[in-house]
């Protein structure tokens, strides 16, 4: 014998309302979208956090580094302002002052009749600034 439903009972009751003993469907669908949530946040945060990095990874080395450095200071403190700033750098390009300074140096050693000095082992001769080389035939500017 089934007991009868107490008096202020309505008769039909909604889906979500589940009778005792049985699994809560909601619950647990509810339960993983909540997971789901949160890890899907979480990697869209992460991916927005990197992006100053992907940006400054085609410029030069020294810049990348900076970068890099400020978003994990950014990321470990809360400090917005850094993550900013490492943005406003990955989009700047910075000159180059190193080559420049290495050709006057050259010509300077030249005019003084001294032997050239070796260029680095990382690069080749004539490529300090890793800009690609000057066509044969024509005159370096």
């Amino acid at each position: 014998m089934s007991p009868l439903p107490h008096s202020a009972a309505v008769e039909h009751l909604p889906f979500f309302i589940t009778a005792p003993g049985t699994p809560d469907v909601l619950m647990m669908v509810a339960a993983v979208a909540l997971v789901a949530c949160v890890l899907l946040a979480g990697v869209l945060f992460l991916h927005i956090h990197s992006l100053p990095e992907r940006l400054a990874h085609k410029g030069q080395k020294l810049q990348f580094e900076i970068v890099a450095v400020l978003c994990l200071l950014a990321l470990f403190t809360h400090a917005h302002a850094l993550w900013v700033a490492a943005l406003l750098l990955a989009f700047v390009d910075l000159p180059d002052f190193v080559s420049p300074l290495n050709r006057i140096a050259r010509a300077s050693e030249k005019l003084a009749g001294l032997p050239p000095a070796e260029p680095p082992a990382d690069r080749p001769p004539g490529r300090e600034s890793g800009h690609p080389a000057p066509a044969e035939g024509r005159p370096d500017a």
